[in-house]
């Protein structure tokens, strides 16, 4: 029978000293960010019931989702997802607080995605959920916050993507074809790929909104995307749509990041609770968004609490991994080690708290000699050794 007790399993991987480092790194200095901004950190079970994501507008196919049974035969999943869990949590725990609501967190989504190898299923996350309030002010906190953050990468430059899921979702309303087709479309828009689009649309028949839908994944840029958009599509609803993300795009860009952002009107993220403003960020060195959210207007209602919505994930993995390329994560090796001659050991720990409590990071010596801690000190790069006996002696090495 083959085992595997000395691998990880498929989309999962070990996280060692400098990889640790450099995760932790990113996540407080979110964190600090975020605090700072009046968030209040919360951390929701890495297990939920399956029918916190069963829903038809919480678009998450049940085969990217680890799943499992309780001892009462319940279908369990591991959180494949922090949004949805952070508005069960809102709706019942945090039902009587006064709105709005700014909660932030770090934890683990976990997705199966066998088809991408090389993609991690288990993602480290830092993100904000802002919620109860509808206005245009919450909005643009969110993405000066996803603009501070992106800013605050070790990396030579970064970009943040504006779209509106609202122009897509006026297009497909007025598409003749079943749910199932819509969420083929939006995948294909997603990930650009034009010809697998074009088979589709043909297959649908030809229509100005088929035409335009065709056009989507290619309205990208700067103010300009505006015109063309209103020219290719135009209704009630996308209008709009369009209307709201001209105003926030000049608004964002009056904070000084102009050259930094975009427009994009192909974002229609697969997580279909989106409503409205959806964005992704993007840094230097790092092919895939490492920043993703958007307006969720209508999520919390379906937990019985209805409250308007924003916020944005980061995938911390991805940013670590991207700022160890040019910062030095190694961890530092101990100021001092600490060695307890026969019948002295006990003062030897006692000697490390103190160096401890004076800011110094002392190792406590495990070895019987002190030609072994010599040795093993070299070998580290810790440049003194302390030796505990009937006295405190020191040696620089």
């Amino acid at each position: 029978m083959k085992r595997y007790d000395l691998i990880t399993p498929e989309g999962t991987r070990d996280l060692l000293f400098e990889e640790c480092a450099a995760v932790r790194a990113v996540e407080t200095r979110l964190q600090g960010i975020f605090k700072a901004k009046g968030y209040s950190e919360v951390i929701t079970p890495g297990l939920e019931f399956y029918d916190v994501f069963n829903m038809k507008s919480r678009y998450f196919p049940q085969e990217t989702m680890y799943k499992l049974v309780d001892g009462k035969g319940r279908l369990m999943v591991v959180r494949p997802d922090s949004t949805m869990p952070i508005a069960r949590m809102t709706a019942t725990r945090l039902r009587e607080q006064t709105m709005p609501i700014r909660l932030c967190y770090s934890q683990s989504v976990y997705r199966s995605r066998p088809g991408m190898r090389g993609r991690s299923d288990e993602i480290r996350q830092t993100g904000i959920e802002l919620i109860g309030s509808a206005s245009r002010r919450a909005e643009l906190e969110v993405l000066g916050n996803a603009l501070e953050v992106l800013s605050s990468f070790n990396t030579d430059g970064f970009r943040l993507e504006l779209g509106h899921i609202g122009y897509f979702k006026a297009m497909v309303n007025h598409l003749d074809c079943s749910a199932d087709d819509v969420e083929n479309i939006r995948g294909l828009i997603e990930v650009k790929n034009y010809p697998a689009l074009n088979d589709l649309l043909d297959s649908l028949g030809d229509s100005d909104v088929s035409r335009a839908l065709r056009r989507l994944p290619r309205l990208f840029g700067g103010a300009e995307v505006f015109e063309e958009a209103a020219a290719l599509y135009s209704d009630n609803d996308a209008d709009a749509a369009l209307d709201e993300l001209k105003g926030l795009y000049e608004s964002v860009s009056a904070l000084g990041y102009k050259d930094c952002v975009t427009i994009d009107l192909g974002l229609v993220n697969r997580m279909d609770y989106y409503t409205g403003t959806v964005i992704k960020g993007y840094i230097e060195g790092c092919g895939d968004a490492v920043l993703s959210g958007g307006r969720y207007d209508r999520l919390l209602s379906e937990f019985g609490c209805d409250a308007p919505a924003t916020g944005f994930a980061v995938n911390v993995d991805s940013v670590a991994r991207t700022e160890m390329k040019k910062v030095n994560f190694k961890p530092a090796a101990p100021d001092v080690i600490v060695f307890g001659t026969d019948g002295y050991e006990t003062e030897a720990i006692v000697h490390g708290r103190r160096l401890i409590s004076e800011g110094i990071t002392a190792e406590t010596a495990v070895f019987d000699t002190i030609d072994e801690v010599r040795k093993y000190a070299a070998l580290k790069g810790i440049g003194r050794i302390d030796i505990v006996s009937d006295r405190i002696t020191s040696e620089n090495l």
